[in-house]
């Protein structure tokens, strides 16, 4: 695990933990979570594969959680390795599955991409900003379990929630624009293939189980 301004592997205020075969983020011993955003590395990187996990948020949100907090958390995937995240860098250089509970009324569509550091084709264009919604919209409220799913077959990359897919992307690679990002391209080739999985610590109460990664 990697924590905002901690060493690697210190697990600050015991944020994850696992009990009866789930693994949990909790902030009961956070006085405030002040930035402290963290995640939990699996300790291989990997290319073509599919990852499936079922998630479910609960609770309330951490005290001193930015307003985007709220029911928020992710999968980030094409990850830099842990132990190359700085000190105080509070997310690594990669894609995520960015996770939205919904509120019980408005819509907060789950399963958007967010790119750190990154660049990729959405419809045959540049994504534009950093977080960009799926296609398919779907919302879940309240505390029920939720099945995420990600797809990376060469260069193309899908989204789907509960079966369904959501979204799909091309061509990931390292933007030369982007501070930490472009550190990472390699004599002019920016492609990106593989990166390490980790499961965000992002200040909301989240359950994750039967985490599942199929090798193609």
């Amino acid at each position: 695990m990697k924590m905002t301004g901690y060493p690697l592997s210190e697990n600050v205020g015991q944020a994850f933990w696992v009990e009866h075969g789930v693994l949990s983020a909790r902030y009961d011993q956070y006085k405030s979570f002040d930035n402290t955003f963290g995640a939990l590395y699996y300790h291989q990187e990997f290319s073509d594969y599919r990852l499936k996990i079922e998630y479910r948020f609960l609770g309330e949100t951490a005290t001193g959680t930015p307003s985007w907090g709220v029911r928020d958390s992710g999968v980030q995937y094409h990850g830099q390795a842990p132990n190359t995240i700085g000190l105080k860098q509070n997310f690594p250089v990669c894609l995520e599955y960015n996770l939205h509970g919904g509120n019980g009324k408005d819509d907060r569509p789950v399963g958007e991409i967010c790119a750190n550091g990154i660049s990729v084709d959405i419809n045959g264009k540049k994504n534009e900003s950093y977080c960009t919604a799926a296609t398919v919209k779907r919302t879940f409220h309240g505390d029920q379990w939720v099945t995420l799913e990600i797809e990376v077959r060469g260069n193309t990359i899908k989204h789907f929630v509960n079966g369904e897919e959501i979204l799909q992307f091309e061509n990931p690679r390292y933007n030369p624009e982007h501070e930490l990002g472009k550190t990472f391209i390699k004599v002019d080739n920016a492609t990106l293939k593989s990166g390490y999985i980790s499961l965000q610590s992002n200040s909301h109460p989240i359950d994750f189980r039967k985490i599942e990664i199929m090798e193609f």
